[in-house]
């Protein structure tokens, strides 16, 4: 059956499932931000399609039809298709990867000898509380409707999962190729990464019992509303805001968390008269590296099928702006710095993977090379030069710089390239003569920033003035790994 068929069929099943069935929660008008189903808005219904694309019934919103005069045949699990789902499953994992062990590393490798140990607990302490964490209400949250506060969260439906302890193989509304528990388990990923991203920010002085406390809170208070907004049918994809993969839910979000979290811990203590460079540079390019091929499950895995071009697209996008932002932040630093830094080759690399985030489903390869080339400079002036030129915060891994700054970035030049030969749901400024494409964008990247600065603050100072948020001077001083851990890395 071609995918014209299946959209008619997946038409008529969704009134049939949103009368009865455990989905209806979630056949929501904002499905067809299926277009972002990793958090991103897919190519044929995303979260963010622009409002022209709104009338246009989008096949991810849309479950299985039920013929007339079966009613005991469950026809929502025949709209499966094997390939999507073995390629979601591949997504999630490699999505999981970028996590424990990319990020890891990448931070690892980045701090002193002396907390190295700390660095890589905080990425994987956060794996395991998010786990947890979305199991019980954050996926609810985030992905299901919230009836009259829909706008702004979602309701508690899936508390537990519990719609998923009776049946396995029932398709997601959200991307009705791929069973629930697979759309679930990749949503699942996004959540883990996004605020173990912060930690690169609070680097080499934050109490675990704290950061795990925040990382909780932060998931719940922060990241979930913001995700319902974009990709679960809150205002912002209703509104037509484009975000294909986290430009802003993802790398805004954390990127704008670790400037806060970063102002509230205050500077590392001998900074600018101790040495800060990094123990070791070849952990950092094996979890960039890692960080880099996770990074297509990432992008091309929210298209959240295999059966079209839109996730070959979103992975050469991927790829050209990854490699064109790592040779612009190398040529930056070759002239003013006069010599190209490993540590800059990779930098680069990570910040051209955020900006494409959420654009890699709608520009093509030419708007990717733009992406990548420009936000290499962006990037490389606001994480090496304004961040000393102001002064005032201790970023110490570049997570504003990188994360912060190239998300917003992406995120407006989506809606400059954006272009509908290559995702029917967008319609940018550039190519297609939508300017108030750009207003989206920007009201886009102005809530996530304004929302996630003060709800920071508020949780951060909860924990300030209760349990306390930085170690003490002399631990800080003797190092992270001995004091909070037990346990020193040898060699």
């Amino acid at each position: 059956m071609n995918i014209k068929g299946l959209q008619r069929l997946a038409g008529l099943a969704l009134a049939v499932m949103v009368a009865a069935g455990p989905l209806g929660a979630l056949a929501q008008t904002a499905a067809p931000v299926a277009a972002a189903p990793a958090a991103a808005a897919p190519a044929a219904a995303a979260p963010a399609a622009a409002p022209a694309a709104a009338a246009t019934p989008a096949p991810a919103a849309a479950a299985p039809a039920t013929p007339a005069g079966d009613a005991t045949h469950d026809y929502s699990k025949d709209s499966v298709n094997s390939g999507d789902t073995a390629w979601m499953l591949t997504s999630s994992v490699l999505v999981l990867m970028m996590t424990i062990p990319g990020l890891a590393l990448f931070y690892g490798g980045m701090v002193r000898k002396k907390n190295i140990l700390a660095t890589l607990a905080q990425s994987f302490g956060a794996t395991c509380l998010i786990t947890v964490l979305w199991m019980i209400i954050g996926y609810s949250i985030a992905f299901t409707d919230g009836g009259a506060n829909n706008a702004f969260i979602g309701g508690f439906k899936y508390f537990l999962l519990a719609p998923l302890n009776g049946d396995i193989n029932i398709a997601s509304a959200l991307a009705p190729t791929i069973p629930e528990t697979v759309y679930m388990f990749f949503q699942m990923t996004f959540a883990i990464i996004t605020p173990a991203l912060i930690a690169g920010a609070l680097a080499d002085r934050m109490k675990y019992s704290a950061f795990l406390l925040f990382m909780g809170a932060w998931l719940l208070l922060v990241y979930c509303p913001i995700a319902h907004w974009v990709w679960g049918g809150g205002w912002l994809g209703k509104a037509g805001a484009l975000d294909f993969a986290g430009g802003t839910v993802v790398h805004l979000n954390a990127g704008t968390a670790g400037l806060v979290t970063a102002l509230m811990l205050g500077k590392r203590k001998g900074l600018g008269v101790e040495n800060f460079a990094p123990h070791n540079l070849a952990y950092s390019v094996i979890g960039a590296s890692l960080l880099w091929v996770g990074w297509f499950g990432f992008n091309a895995g929210s298209a959240t099928e295999a059966h079209d071009g839109q996730a070959g697209m979103a992975a050469a996008a991927t790829q050209i702006a990854t490699a064109a932002a790592a040779l612009s932040w190398m040529a930056m630093e070759w002239i003013i710095a006069k010599k190209p830094s490993v540590l800059g080759m990779i930098s680069g690399a990570v910040a051209g993977l955020v900006a494409i985030t959420p654009a890699s489903g709608f520009v093509n390869p030419t708007g990717a090379l733009i992406i990548g080339l420009s936000v290499g400079v962006v990037c490389y002036v606001a994480a090496v030069h304004v961040k000393k030129w102001l002064g005032f915060y201790d970023d110490s891994l570049d997570c504003w710089g990188v994360h912060g700054v190239g998300g917003a970035f992406g995120a407006i030049m989506t809606g400059v390239l954006a272009s509908t030969k290559i995702n029917s749901s967008s319609k940018g400024w550039l190519l297609d003569g939508n300017i108030g494409q750009m207003t989206l964008q920007f009201e886009d990247v102005a809530a996530v920033f304004v929302y996630c600065g003060v709800v920071t603050f508020l949780i951060l100072l909860a924990l300030k003035y209760t349990i306390g948020i930085r170690v003490s001077e002399e631990v800080e001083e003797e190092g992270l790994d001995i004091n909070l851990h037990g346990e020193v890395v040898h060699g």
